[in-house]
């Protein structure tokens, strides 16, 4: 055990990478909104800093959670890409989430996200862990073939994109 690490506990030890918000956050947008560059990150709805995303960055790359490989198409950038310890925390994303929609005053834009995984249980979350692994790991990561029909992310953002144009009608 590390000598920085306060206890073995699992919990602990994964407090200890997990245990701010911000770190949550830029893995739930990386998993959920397809965001693969510092700029889109930086741009999301909590407004963190870049010293902070730097940082949290940083966090998950040092810990297996994140890879970082220089963009192709534009020198000056770097593309994130989850690992699969990463894409193992869908399911609980989708706990987290179906917990806040039920006991917080969540908005709708983000209640229909966690209502697609709440609805399609296990099984989606595999069908979208398949998706992820295809996007970030290449297609040989896939553990399934690609079911017919929409792909997971495609129904959340369906949903998100309905929500958003009841909200902007209201």
């Amino acid at each position: 055990m590390r000598k920085d690490m306060r206890s073995g506990c699992p919990i602990n030890l994964s407090l200890e990478i997990f245990g701010d918000r911000w770190t949550l956050l830029v893995l739930r947008d990386v998993i959920f909104t397809g965001a693969r560059h510092f700029r889109e990150l930086l741009a999301g709805p909590e407004r963190i800093s870049s010293n902070i995303l730097a940082d949290r960055l940083a966090v998950l790359v040092d810990h297996g959670l994140l890879t970082k490989a220089d963009d192709p198409s534009h020198k000056q950038k770097v593309v994130y890409s989850l690992t699969e310890q990463a894409i193992e925390l869908v399911p609980i994303f989708a706990q987290l989430s179906a917990w806040g929609v039920r006991h917080l005053p969540a908005t709708e834009e983000y209640v229909v996200r966690a209502e697609v995984l709440a609805q399609g249980g296990p099984p989606l979350w595999e069908a979208f862990m398949d998706e992820l692994r295809e996007t970030h790991l290449g297609p040989q990561a896939r553990r399934r073939t690609a079911p017919d029909g929409p792909t997971v992310a495609a129904q959340m953002h369906a949903a998100n994109t309905t929500a958003l144009a009841r909200t902007a009608n209201t």
